[in-house]
């Protein structure tokens, strides 16, 4: 199956253009430590953008997926839309790398569903409840994203 692109009614605010900051020491301590001092696992996924092809940099919380895979969530802090790299991710599925544990690897994207879906979502709500939080304040089914070696 491909990405789906939900998008929902109503849902959080996102957070606005002074995240970038925030997002630019996360990226910065995600390539530089084995784990956040969030205490949360942490990888440097970098998508083609949808529109212009450049580079897109994102740090995000990653979980353990099947025969080495990374789960990653789309969840956009419980908005009603998608983040810009799910988009890009679902333009460009195959021009995408991950930078965790000090290496960079290229992979490739796949959206979960159905079944698949619900027991990565099982999992990662056990380990992380803020994604419980994010699923209730939206109408929106959020994404689960598995990226793979290429």
């Amino acid at each position: 199956m491909t990405f789906t692109h939900p998008t929902g009614t109503h849902g959080a605010t996102p957070p606005g253009p002074g995240f970038r900051r925030v997002n630019r020491v996360l990226t910065w301590v995600a390539r530089r430590l084995p784990r956040s001092p969030l205490g949360r696992r942490v990888l440097v996924l970098t998508t083609a953008g949808r529109r212009t092809g450049q580079p897109r940099t994102t740090p995000l919380a990653w979980f353990p997926g099947q025969d080495g895979a990374w789960l990653v969530v789309a969840s956009n802090w419980g908005a009603a839309t998608n983040p810009a790299w799910y988009l890009n991710l679902a333009a460009h599925p195959d021009r995408a790398t991950v930078e965790v544990g000090g290496r960079s690897v290229p992979v490739r994207a796949r959206e979960l569903h159905d079944a698949e879906r619900a027991a990565a979502w099982a999992g990662i709500t056990a380990r992380a409840a803020n994604f419980r939080r994010y699923e209730r304040g939206t109408d929106r089914q959020i994404p689960v994203i598995e990226l793979t070696r290429r």
